[in-house]
């Protein structure tokens, strides 16, 4: 019975965002706890080592009283709503399983000129992960997969769509950070530094897309020709486009009124249309709660190793952030130079920490939370925030331990290793230097010329 921990944490936790209760959050944060010390065993060797390094850390600043109980309750909160957050988008798996035209999106999307199907993927992968987040990630990867596996498609055959389809799908979906204001990376940030706001940022978000789209495009184009070349024509719309295209009008127009007569943000008005249009399709299609329950129910344990990192980095980063020493940044910072610097250090560190171990969540958690000391000296925050933006998505592609790789290697049955860096290491390689060149322009050369 400890299975249906998980969906019971991932309720209370949308109720507590519905009643804005901090308590009701940090009790679903424990019962996210529960579930994985009763799990432990089931966990992945990461998943479970960053949970019980989460947990000492927190249980021994606590016990010693560097954190109070405020600071306790926002660590079991903030865990509860990273947990959740991968839960809810997460039912959009059991819409594929519903829908054949979900199932065959991959023909949609192969559909047109080969030299373009590149960009296509990153633009349509980061439009749908913009409001559905780790939603697409569910949808495309484990569309694919079936896919292939229908088809019988094996060898060099099934690695190249693997690698073409799933790594542009993987990088539009780490594109998310720099250009939608759902981006979790843009909520931390804008958090901590209130005078900064999405649309301050966007700008330098998609210069940043913009790049990081045109050096995959390069690196990928040959490999998609070959892929589109053995993809099934399609003569037809698949069957259930019509339903897909009402259910998809009934999510977006239910997020937008959740977000025009409440205070809830976008990301979690998603958070909580997704799983209840979801859920009320199952119950009207299969004519069984418990089988509707059920599914729902082992949907969401499936995730457990990618909901357990985030809820252990999200409670460690608010751990770390409490006992670090109020003035560590002082006097690091002097003219545009010195900035840029800072900035340049703060992107590198992410990707960096990232590669051996550290998930992106965690870093930035601790970055955002000294921003403010910077703001309090003068420094101006904007080349920072945006130094790190850019840090967060690439430390997306780059990071072994991450959910999003994490996802993509469960669903393609393909290391980890070799997605962050077989795949993605090249690439990462060549954006870097254009990224740094874009901030040096933007921050340095264009205002010391007027």
């Amino acid at each position: 019975m400890s299975r249906f921990l998980v969906p019971v944490a991932v309720l209370l936790e949308l109720v507590a965002l519905c009643l804005a209760s901090p308590l009701l959050s940090a009790f679903a944060g424990l019962l996210f706890v529960l579930y994985f010390v009763l799990t432990m065993g089931r966990l992945q060797a990461y998943s479970r080592y960053l949970f019980l390094v989460s947990l000492l850390v927190i249980g021994y600043l606590g016990f010693a009283g560097q954190l109070d109980a405020g600071d306790l309750m926002r660590a079991a909160s903030n865990a509860a709503f990273y947990a959740a957050f991968l839960g809810s988008l997460g039912m959009m798996q059991c819409l594929v399983r519903r829908l054949e035209v979900l199932q065959r999106i991959h023909d949609v999307l192969l559909g047109g000129r080969p030299a373009l199907l590149y960009p296509k993927y990153a633009v349509v992968s980061c439009g749908i992960a913009s409001v559905l987040s780790f939603g697409v990630m569910n949808l495309l990867c484990g569309t694919l997969t079936d896919t292939l596996r229908q088809r019988g498609i094996t060898g060099a055959s099934r690695l190249r769509w693997l690698r073409s389809v799933l790594i542009s799908t993987l990088r539009g979906f780490a594109l998310v950070p720099l250009v939608a204001p759902t981006s979790v990376a843009v909520a931390i940030i804008t958090r901590e530094v209130p005078t900064l706001s999405w649309s301050g940022l966007l700008p330098y978000g998609i210069g940043s897309a913009v790049l990081l789209v045109l050096v995959g495009w390069v690196l990928e184009h040959r490999r998609f020709r070959l892929v589109s070349s053995e993809r099934e024509p399609l003569d037809t719309w698949p069957a259930g486009s019509g339903r897909l295209l009402l259910l998809v009008v009934i999510i977006f127009t239910s997020m937008g009124l959740l977000v025009q007569t409440t205070v809830l943000k976008v990301s979690v008005a998603a958070m909580l249309t997704v799983p209840v249009v979801t859920f009320l399709y199952m119950l009207w299609s299969d004519r069984s709660p418990a089988m509707s329950v059920r599914e729902a129910a082992d949907n969401m344990v499936g995730m457990s190793n990618e909901m357990s990192i985030f809820a252990s980095s999200a409670g460690l980063g608010v751990a770390l952030v409490a006992v670090i020493p109020a003035d560590v940044l002082a006097g690091m910072a002097s003219g545009e130079m010195g900035v840029l610097l800072l900035a340049v250090c703060g992107l590198l560190m992410m990707p960096m920490l990232s590669a051996i171990g550290i998930i992106p969540i965690t870093v930035l958690s601790v970055q955002a939370g000294l921003m403010p000391q910077l703001v309090a000296e003068g420094v101006n925050p904007l080349p920072i925030a945006v130094a790190l933006v850019i840090g967060f998505s690439l430390a997306m592609m780059l990071s072994p331990f991450g959910p999003a790789v994490m996802l993509l290697s469960r669903f393609g049955q393909v290391s980890r290793w070799v997605v962050a860096f077989g795949w993605n290491g090249l690439f990462v390689l060549l954006s870097i230097p254009l990224l740094l060149l874009m901030l040096w322009g933007v921050f340095v050369v264009a205002p010391a010329m007027g």
